[in-house]
């Protein structure tokens, strides 16, 4: 796994329980997957106002592992799991910094999306390519 974004867990963050409510979970995953996006196809939000392609989540599976209380450091990091014809599967582990414990886990399956005709499309032989090499360092193939 590579380091992709990190953040903290704000007081506005957390719930009435003083600690970080799911819904934010979901948000710093989401900002984290801009970034590893970036990192292993090159992909960035002008590809997506240029192109019309995006990339549009179809599951998610979460373990929140480890209550986060305001004020901690988290750092997300990722892997590739699978890459497929037109969809990947990502691997991504919530880091707390300030406990040095896994905080939560995502696996979340992308499509690559044609953004015009609104269905999923075909990840291109560069995308796939660029890809490979972190596909390699998650051991699986």
């Amino acid at each position: 796994m590579i380091p992709v974004h990190t953040a903290v867990a704000h007081p506005w963050l957390c719930d009435i329980m003083g600690h970080m409510t799911t819904r934010h979970y979901t948000a710093i995953f989401d900002d984290a997957s801009y970034l590893y996006f970036y990192r292993v196809f090159g992909w960035s939000g002008s590809d997506a106002r240029d192109d019309n392609l995006g990339w549009a989540d179809v599951r998610h599976e979460v373990d929140y592992v480890d209550e986060v209380p305001a004020g901690d450091l988290l750092e997300v990091r990722a892997s590739l799991r699978r890459l497929g014809g037109k969809s990947v599967t990502i691997a991504y582990e919530m880091y707390n910094l300030s406990k040095s414990s896994v905080a939560a886990t995502l696996t979340s399956t992308c499509v690559l999306f044609d953004m015009d005709a609104r269905k999923a499309v075909t990840i291109s032989d560069l995308m796939k390519a660029s890809a490979e090499p972190f596909l390699a360092s998650a051991g699986t193939r």
